[in-house]
């Protein structure tokens, strides 16, 4: 009995010390109440206008993938805790400061635990924008699909409920002796667990009482996803394979039999040779069959990155061989049918009209918009046209995702056919409009001539329906 009773001392030592560390890496990491505020202020601004922002969505899952990667952690030293917490009684008796600093570990976990997992679900209870946001897959941050509703079944679980029920009563019948032995051993962990204790009474016991109450919203919640999913699923189908189709078809008798693009190698050469990282080319195909369904002159956009070598300058990355069109080198990121790929120039302007226009940005916000372009690098093309969502993107969506909060910046969705999204003309009259981009050139336009600068400018706003801002 003896020499089990060291093994098992020996073992529980290694684990006290990876629960503690687990739980103070998770309090220092999780948000303060700023933070939390600030995430709850998003939240209703978010409900508000039907959408999360760009920069709203990107601080949303910074906080998301932290919490869902030290939950795992903090789960994991619970799991590891219990049966020592759970051993027969005479081991208990052989060291029962041990057994009270495991369970003062795990208890003070678990409370984290379901402190900031409540904090979600109070965001999302009401907030429809939110829940769908959260359940969100995001590749860039590792997110999952569902990852929410799996938290939201685990915090309305009974059977957790009264298990937590269970070890709150037993803290409260040994708080001092807990207390004492973890200040003893780990006086940051009792420091950790007095914190917890002061919002032990109001926010558990208030959340018991409503247990079932909330069991039936999320029995609710669930049956809508399923139903919502369902519905998704068949819809982004149909798109896709109609998209698909229509992404390929041409439109007869809309240019001589034979004739190529306008954009010869001539042409694309003398653009080539006035672009820099980070411009923004909206496009047009003379005969592209999508023009029929998209609104006005101007359908499509595509994000210039420049080289390797030029990226590496200005401190961007580089491109990822797996997420690019074909082998070779790359000069654009564009989000065609077959998804957000790096693309050769050959590729991207095979075009019959082009605007090229430039952010007025600095070099140091140029560099980070960029860096998050690319990071949206080897994602699905978005069939559905979704704004609100990020993890498949449409051509315009890239654009607007790459520079929206930066400079000013602040594009606005508008709703087409039920969805909010961002057409190229929306772009164009908002990025000219507000000042936020300026012209560099144009191309076919009337005729086959290049522009450049405000003869440019001034081609550019007769070939679409111009709004100055007052009007967007």
């Amino acid at each position: 009995m003896s020499k089990l009773l060291a093994q098992h001392r020996d073992v529980l030592n290694n684990f006290l010390h990876e629960g503690r560390g687990a739980l103070m890496a998770a309090k220092a990491a999780l948000p303060d109440d700023k933070g939390l505020a600030h995430l709850r202020e998003d939240a209703h601004a978010a409900q508000s206008r039907g959408y999360y922002t760009p920069v709203e969505d990107e601080r949303l899952r910074f906080h998301y993938r932290n919490y869902l990667a030290l939950r795992a952690g903090l789960w994991q030293s619970i799991q590891r805790l219990l049966p020592y917490i759970e051993l027969p009684r005479e081991f208990k008796k052989g060291d029962w400061p041990s057994h009270l600093v495991a369970f003062g570990i795990a208890f003070s976990s678990a409370a984290l635990l379901l402190r900031t997992g409540y904090f979600l679900v109070d965001i999302a209870q009401d907030n429809p924008v939110v829940r769908d946001k959260l359940d969100e897959a995001e590749p860039r941050f590792g997110i999952e699909r569902k990852q929410f509703t799996e938290i939201y079944d685990s915090l309305v679980s009974t059977r957790r409920m009264a298990k937590f029920a269970s070890a709150l009563r037993f803290y409260r019948r040994h708080k001092q002796d807990i207390l004492e032995s973890l200040q003893e051993k780990f006086p940051d962990v009792a420091e950790s667990l007095l914190q917890e204790d002061s919002r032990l009474e109001t926010r558990f016991g208030r959340r018991a009482k409503a247990h079932l109450k909330r069991k039936a919203r999320f029995n609710l919640f669930s049956l809508k996803r399923r139903n919502i999913s369902a519905l998704s699923k068949t819809l982004f189908f149909l798109f896709e394979v109609t998209g698909s189709d229509i992404a390929d078809m041409h439109q007869p008798f809309v240019k001589p039999h034979g004739m190529g693009k306008r954009v010869t190698p001539e042409v694309r050469a003398k653009l080539l040779e006035l672009v820099q990282p980070g411009d923004v080319f909206v496009t047009r195909h003379d005969d592209a069959m999508s023009n029929l369904f998209l609104p006005g002159y101007w359908p499509h956009a595509a994000l210039y990155i420049g080289t390797d070598k030029e990226r590496a300058d200005m401190n961007v990355n580089a491109s990822v061989p797996a997420h690019q069109s074909r082998p070779g080198e790359v000069r654009f990121l564009e989000s065609k049918k077959d998804g957000v790929l790096f693309r050769p120039a050959d590729d991207t302007l095979q075009v019959d009209a082009c605007v090229i226009l430039r952010p007025r940005l600095d070099k140091k916000e140029l560099g980070k918009a960029l860096n998050r372009a690319l990071s949206h690098a080897g994602k699905l093309y978005d069939f559905v046209f979704d704004f609100t969502t990020s993890d498949r993107l449409v051509c315009t969506e890239l654009v607007y995702r790459t520079y929206d909060g930066f400079g000013g910046i602040k594009f606005e969705l508008t709703k087409r056919k039920g969805r909010l999204c961002l057409s190229a003309e929306d772009l164009l009259n908002q990025a000219i409009g507000h000042n936020w981009f300026e012209v560099v050139a144009l191309f076919g336009v009337g005729n086959d001539e290049l522009l450049i600068g405000q003869a440019a400018k001034t081609r550019l706003l007769s070939s679409f329906d111009y709004m100055p801002p007052e009007v967007l």
